[in-house]
């Protein structure tokens, strides 16, 4: 399922309906999707964008569109036929879904003589069968960028050569992780950010917040409707998220002690807040990824292919050699040193504490984004106005701290201006740390202690 509730038709000037689709914000995108419907679809579709930007709803209406019982494919979908109603309940026989799993997050190949459900491999079998309602088949590809080079050559022969009526639509957060053989094979459709009054729109139609409340969360969510969605179903996620960038704000005034000691404290927030959005979009209907994937402005580094992802189990077996220094692994510690954090490390899986140091670098981007607008004198631009208080007085600290407050020359730039552009470089970097398993307490550490140090409450420079 890709929504709660259906949009009432578009009407055309004329009065007549015009199909109905359930993206928004996307206008260009939806018209290339109605010309599909209309003139035939291609045999292999590649829609690119953010995650919770509306690919998979995009993906949705287009198969909402070839599979509708409409005699006028001027009119498709209809969104009352038997065939649209299947596809908007998720249970339509000829829509194929496949969709990463596993600790992994990965797409799987499956076995040759009898492939899992779930896999590559099953897919292409069950399109090689007949429709069930004898009409078109559609395979819809979540998180395309997660199949692995091996799946994705499996998928090679059946983009080459797809069985007939078959429309095989890929959605992709990251296009680049896809090979060339792949992409080249797909008509493409990119999906950017949808404006903040289109997403406030969603959410009232939805009645999911009233105005106050939708705008800013439309802000928060920098143009994803799926995320602002997920956000307006989890309170809690948002009180999360607004106790986690006061942390880090009030942590410019702090030591490297009293920084180290809070790195638990962020990333058990940060957990919680990823379970907050998970539970709401279990609520809403969509796919999990769809907004948990982005869920506080995360974004997953470009990396070559084959690198093992965020959220890969490493479990080794008994006899495998011990991680290399700095990387991660499931298991705890096997040494004898009980320490505390040890035990804090045994709590959670690997690839769970991983992501949510992902997660915590994501929303660490938006606050330093938003303290570098408001140190700029753009204030008008932050993306979380109800913030605004506190990053002035997170400014206020940096001047006076001392370090980094003070102008290098009359015409020359705020020193905490450069500092602050320095670390959203370095926020970039771990997030490229985690995706090559680098341990993510380190991760979390060295930001914590390269974070720009102000002034503490009473003024003092820390």
């Amino acid at each position: 399922m890709i929504a709660d509730h259906a949009p009432a038709p578009e009407t055309a000037p004329d009065g007549e309906a015009r199909p109905s689709f359930l993206t928004r914000g996307h206008d260009r995108a939806v018209d290339a999707v109605r010309r599909m419907i209309r003139g035939g679809p291609p045999h292999a579709l590649l829609i690119g964008g953010a995650a919770g930007i509306g690919k998979t709803t995009l993906a949705f209406d287009l198969a909402a569109g070839l599979l509708c019982d409409d005699p006028d494919p001027a009119r498709r979908p209809c969104r009352s036929c038997r065939g649209c109603r299947l596809v908007d309940r998720g249970i339509h026989p000829d829509v194929h879904r496949l969709a990463p799993t596993g600790p992994g997050d990965q797409i799987r190949i499956g076995t040759r003589e009898n492939p899992e459900d779930g896999t590559v491999r099953r897919l292409a079998t069950e399109l090689a069968l007949m429709p069930v309602e004898g009409g078109a088949r559609v395979a819809i590809i979540e998180r395309a960028d997660r199949l692995g080079d091996d799946a994705q050559t499996a998928l090679l022969k059946t983009l080459e050569e797809p069985p007939a009526g078959v429309t095989i639509i890929l959605c992709a957060d990251e296009e680049d992780r896809l090979m060339p053989t792949v992409r080249s094979r797909c008509a493409r459709i990119r999906l950017g950010p949808v404006a903040v009054r289109d997403i406030e729109t969603i959410l009232a139609d939805a009645d999911l917040a009233d105005p106050p409340v939708a705008a800013r969360l439309a802000r928060l969510s920098g143009g994803r409707p799926g995320l602002a969605r997920s956000l307006a179903r989890a309170p809690d996620a948002v009180a999360a998220r607004d106790e986690i960038a006061r942390t880090l704000l009030d942590l410019l005034g702090s030591g490297a002690a009293a920084r180290l000691a809070a790195a638990r404290d962020l990333a058990t927030r940060a957990r919680e807040l990823d379970g907050a959005l998970a539970d709401a979009v279990a609520r809403d209907g969509q796919d999990a990824t769809s907004a948990t994937g982005g869920a506080t402005g995360i974004g997953r580094s470009r990396r070559t292919r084959g690198a093992s992802g965020v959220g890969a189990s490493r479990t080794p077996a008994p006899s495998a050699p011990a991680p290399a220094p700095g990387t991660d692994s499931d298991d705890p510690e096997g040494d004898d040193d009980a320490t505390s954090e040890a035990a804090a490390r045994a709590a959670a899986p690997a690839a769970e504490r991983r992501r949510a140091a992902a997660i915590l670098v994501g929303l660490w981007r938006d606050v330093t984004r938003d303290l570098l607008v408001v140190r700029l004198g753009a204030e008008r631009e932050i993306r979380d106005p109800a913030l605004l208080d506190d990053l002035r007085a997170a400014s206020a600290r940096l001047d006076a701290g001392g370090s980094v407050g003070q102008q290098t020359g009359t015409d020359g730039p705020d020193d905490a201006v450069v500092a602050l552009g320095r670390f959203l470089t370095r926020l970039d970097a771990a997030g490229e740390l985690l995706e090559a398993n680098v341990r993510a307490e380190i991760v979390l550490d060295s930001l914590l202690l390269a974070w720009p140090h102000g002034a503490d409450a009473e003024g003092t420079a820390r």
